[in-house]
């Protein structure tokens, strides 16, 4: 069997303790607030950084990882490593994907590179099942296969707090959040091919939640899912209500709660709450 390595960004929201037991390389992205730049999950956790967020958060800002450590990397795992795969977040979001693409050529080093087409737990899930896949003796190719069909099986939908946020990253027009600012409207976001569309418009925060769980409960009767994942920017009290909520109603369904990655919540703002899972 080829020793692989296996190549992510921070936005996949993996623990150091999982990547350091199954050989994953994570390349920080970077925040910027404050006026000073922090390297995710490396200078700052996350519960500090939406601390900061809530007091400093007006001009805070992302940069992907410099080109230059996707070289030292790869120069590194080519003498350690037979092949590489690398799953990074969606391309339409971040030139992180193109960078790994270059740099593995730049160097030589063999790496199927996949665009997740999203990010956070989504592409998390799909790195661990990538690693037991290749655990269970499943050829390179079969494994790179299946991964890449996963790009249509993922979804995010989010809650926003920070039209302001949004504007800026170009997440949504100026009219769209002057419009929603202006008439109080909550927006409920999520992905369509890698990019992130505004998927409803809602006046009442309340309606707002009932519309982001009746668009899961959707995905419930379609898909059957086993798995899914209450992400929340800073307000872990209210993921654990609606995890609360989603218990009773689906009592055969495993629910976890992280935190949202920082460069998502840098976006959209501390108390943003999202439902992402990746179906089989």
């Amino acid at each position: 069997m080829k020793k692989i390595a296996w190549i992510t960004d921070s936005s996949s929201g993996l623990s150091k303790e999982f990547a350091e037991e199954n050989d994953i390389y994570i390349l920080p992205l970077n925040v910027i607030i404050g006026g000073k730049t922090y390297k995710e999950d490396v200078d700052l956790s996350k519960d500090e950084f939406y601390h900061l967020l809530q007091t400093h958060g007006n001009n805070a800002k992302t940069s992907q990882p410099a080109y230059g450590d996707f070289i030292t990397l790869y120069e590194k795992l080519k003498e350690e490593y037979d092949c590489g795969i690398a799953l990074h977040a969606s391309s339409q979001l971040t030139g992180t994907y193109q960078s790994s693409v270059s740099a593995s050529e730049m160097v030589g080093f063999p790496v199927e590179v996949i665009d997740s087409k999203i990010g956070d737990y989504a592409l998390g899930k799909m790195i661990e099942n990538g690693i037991n896949m290749a655990k269970d003796g499943r050829e390179l190719e079969d494994v790179v296969k299946v991964l890449q069909s996963y790009t249509d099986k993922a979804q995010m939908y989010l809650m926003p707090q920070s039209f302001e946020q949004l504007r800026r990253s170009g997440r949504v027009s100026a009219a769209q959040s002057i419009f929603a600012s202006l008439l109080k409207i909550h927006l409920i976001l999520g992905f369509d091919n890698g990019k992130v569309v505004v998927k409803d418009k809602v006046r009442i925060k309340k309606r707002a939640k009932q519309r982001m769980f009746q668009l899961f409960d959707e995905a419930m009767d379609n898909y059957h899912l086993k798995e899914v994942c209450i992400l929340h920017a800073g307000v872990k009290e209210h993921a654990q209500q609606w995890k609360e909520e989603l218990e009773k109603k689906h009592q055969q369904l495993k629910i976890k709660i992280q935190t949202l990655v920082p460069v998502a919540g840098v976006h959209t703002g501390h108390g943003t709450l999202c439902l992402t899972w990746l179906r089989d």
